[in-house]
């Protein structure tokens, strides 16, 4: 077994893969609305908010919020918290709400939005296997130890070739 570091198991997602995935999580979430529809999106920042857009666009959503949970620094997770909450007299319980990120990792920021919003419906673009439970509608699934480059996090640079001479 070698040690990779995360950049060497990478999937690596583009402007045009995102828009895609997101598309696709729309059509599948058509099946799963709500009786009297959805009330509202609310983004999951800052991975969550680009799909939540295209999301809201393909179902008609007009009312959109965000909720901030901080977790992350840069490939660090650390013990979530809420640093920024939605209306919560739009979102209350969570009946009628989509809650949309870009990736669910272990889960353990879902536990947080999911406290705070119990009846929500949550939905993923990508998820790994820890996180699995927390999600009620994703599209790709990635192994554990895979991380996802997402197209906020790149930059368009020259690439040496594997092999051969660099001419």
């Amino acid at each position: 077994m070698t040690d990779l570091l995360p950049h060497e198991k990478g999937f690596h997602v583009s402007w045009d893969q995102l828009h895609r995935d997101a598309r696709a999580l729309s059509w599948r979430l058509q099946s799963n609305v709500p009786e009297g529809g959805w009330r509202a999106v609310v983004a999951i920042t800052r991975g969550g908010m680009a799909p939540a857009m295209i999301v809201a666009r393909e179902l008609d959503i007009r009312t959109v919020d965000t909720i901030s949970v901080k977790s992350y620094d840069h490939q660090t997770q650390s013990e979530p918290r809420i640093i920024k909450s939605p209306d919560m007299d739009v979102v209350g319980d969570g009946s009628g709400i989509l809650i949309v990120d870009d990736l669910v990792d272990t889960g353990r920021t879902l536990e947080v939005v999911r406290r705070a919003m119990p009846k929500a419906h949550v939905a993923t673009v990508y998820a790994k296997p820890k996180g699995r439970p927390m999600v009620d509608t994703f599209i790709t699934e990635v192994s554990q130890d895979t991380w996802i480059f997402f197209p906020w996090d790149m930059a368009l640079q020259y690439v040496k070739p594997f092999h051969g001479a660099d001419d």
